[in-house]
């Protein structure tokens, strides 16, 4: 999993450790993560939650060992990009503009052309951003998300427009993933970064709705336990528990 310049000093340094860590983290939790009588998930998807989540828990170091891994795994370029891309709505610029640079530096060393080619499907103007945004809104949320960027408390309506627009808009409208893989990586950015239970019901709720039910919400929080630990995980199941009940 770790080829080349990517295997971690670790293993030097503090052996007995790693060992202990890799059996669990890349064995038990790989194979028996899943509720019984559930497949575990598939390499791709796994690789594709750990990464959105040590962009939610801010976990750079490690994330640069994990892409080289999950590119090995199947997860294409414009995938890992469009993870980075999307965290920008959840985490802000400050937070995730580190990761920029290792993804870049990443996809540099395996040959990867930079910039990739363009996944955009919405034009600039303000419009048609909120349009294609809301639309986005309704088909994962569902048809009560209408009119929803001309909604909310007239002391801050701009926030419902920029979710409409930006949020949705700049991202969810993009090539490289679909509307199921995109709510679960933001599942995977809320439940990382702890703090955010309502929108993490909101989105887990969201997950379900597209597809993405309760016993693969619970494959995706055990997957990525090694990497938030144990408190943010059972608060994750916390949720995905709560949201289930209010279907």
């Amino acid at each position: 999993m770790f080829p080349n310049d990517d295997v971690p000093s670790l293993p030097q340094t503090d052996p007995e450790f790693t060992e202990r860590f890799d059996n669990f983290a890349f064995d038990e939790v790989v194979n028996g993560g899943a509720p019984d009588g559930e497949d575990p998930l598939d390499d791709r998807t796994r690789f594709i939650a750990i990464l959105a989540t040590l962009l939610g828990c801010q976990g750079v170091d490690q994330f640069r060992v994990m892409l080289g891994a999950a590119l090995d795994m199947g997860v294409t370029p414009s995938e890992a990009k469009e993870i980075v891309y999307q965290a920008v709505a959840y985490l802000g610029i400050g937070r995730v503009f580190p990761f920029f640079d290792v993804t870049n530096e990443v996809l540099t060393q395996r040959g990867v052309a930079l910039p990739l080619k363009p996944q955009a499907t919405t034009e600039p103007d303000f419009a048609s951003r909120v349009t294609a945004g809301e639309q986005a809104q309704v088909d994962i949320f569902g048809k009560g998300m209408k009119g929803f960027a001309t909604s909310g408390n007239p002391e801050y309506p701009q926030i419902n427009r920029w979710l409409a627009a930006n949020c949705f808009g700049d991202y969810y409208t993009r090539g490289g993933l679909d509307l199921r893989e995109r709510e679960m990586i933001t599942y995977c950015y809320l439940a990382a970064q702890g703090g955010v239970e309502p929108q993490l019901i909101a989105h887990a709720k969201a997950n379900m709705r597209i597809g993405n039910g309760k016993a693969f919400l619970l494959k995706v929080a055990s997957s990525v336990m090694p990497f938030i630990g144990y408190p943010r995980t059972l608060n994750a199941i916390r949720c995905i528990e709560t949201a289930a009940a209010d279907q």
